[in-house]
């Protein structure tokens, strides 16, 4: 039985997206891009983002994705403008700094891992008021489903990206868990995305083997991401299967029902272990949970299932993820363990 709790990254490729990519491992297709999929992927993402003269690019990994986006947003002179425990931060290493060519990442405070438009005004003021010896305002990057698990509203977005645009910045989503956040609100992918410039639909943790799309609202701009991601050795020369991942995970709106999966699991889990007396570190909103537990449960958990442990306090903290294939038998099995 998989106990896998670590993160949505241990789950399996989902069927309909594993057959995809043995489908399209018959006869030859033009490489880097050129296969008759990559084209129509194009066109479904135009639709799902209502967003007609949209350019799409598939790499492999998020890192590939938030950092090649965010390249073609800020000169190396600028900064973007992040929470403090955004993903392009604390779990880049550096690759936004790298490819930017240097561009600054400017941190902003706010509770649950969401900025709010009180701390975001307080980070922008004093940037951009030293001339040529400080950074200037570059761009805004947003984490929907955050990194603590939260999820920010339409209208949350809505006031941040406002504030970006007012302020001459572009804005950025990194939709790792986009389809998570999708789904915890209810809303359409063309609602979470509107007042962003460029989003990074992620399918790698939501049933995709190795696929990421850069959605760019200008098309104009894909040129130059173009030669940004081939520079970037993000450009698979055997791209069909890149296309046939993202062909699948857009078809019939699997995207959305491994979301809904993930999420319902990790509701659930969230529920039973309150009732085992956790205590919830912030409220679970889409397929991350951060609780502390008492020390014996999570031993004995520890024996057969794998999460992440936060800090190894009397009561640990932990992080507990559903991806999309978790089980209620795999729900069960981890909280009998923590019952003993």
């Amino acid at each position: 039985m998989n106990l896998n709790f670590a993160s949505d990254n241990t789950g399996p490729v989902s069927e309909p997206i594993m057959q995809a990519i043995l489908a399209a491992n018959h006869g030859g297709a033009m490489p880097y891009g050129a296969d008759p999929a990559a084209a129509r992927v194009r066109e479904a993402l135009r639709g799902l983002f209502r967003w007609p003269e949209a350019e799409v690019l598939l790499v492999a990994t998020g890192t590939g994705a938030n950092a090649l986006a965010l390249s073609g947003l800020v000169q190396p002179w600028e900064t973007v403008f992040c929470h403090r425990i955004a993903h392009i931060e604390e779990d880049e290493c550096g690759a936004p700094e790298f490819y930017t060519g240097g561009a600054k990442l400017t941190l902003v405070e706010g509770a649950g891992g969401k900025m709010t438009p009180g701390t975001l005004a307080e980070a922008m003021a004093p940037v951009g008021t030293k001339g040529v010896h400080g950074v200037q305002r570059g761009a805004l990057s947003v984490t929907n489903v955050t990194e603590a698990g939260t999820v920010y509203t339409l209208d949350e977005i809505s006031a941040l990206t406002a504030m970006a645009r007012d302020a001459g910045m572009a804005c950025h989503l990194d939709g790792a868990r986009f389809a998570n956040a999708c789904a915890a609100l209810g809303c359409s992918a063309a609602e979470l995305a509107a007042g962003f410039d460029v989003v990074s639909f992620g399918g790698t943790k939501n049933g995709c083997m190795a696929v990421e799309a850069i959605v760019l609202r200008d098309g104009a701009q894909g040129p130059e991401m173009g030669f940004r991601r081939k520079r970037a050795a993000q450009l698979w020369s055997k791209h069909r299967y890149l296309s046939a991942q993202m062909e699948a995970y857009l078809a019939e709106d699997l995207w959305l029902a491994n979301a809904r999966a993930a999420n319902a699991a990790s509701a659930r889990l969230a529920e039973e272990l309150r009732a085992l007396g956790a205590e919830m570190v912030g409220q679970p909103q889409a397929n991350m949970i951060f609780c502390r537990m008492d020390r014996a449960a999570h031993d004995r958990a520890l024996a057969e299932a794998q999460y992440y442990v936060m800090d190894a306090a009397d009561r640990p903290l932990c992080r507990l993820v559903c991806d999309p294939s978790k089980t209620a038998a795999e729900v069960d099995r981890l909280l009998e363990l923590l019952r003993g």
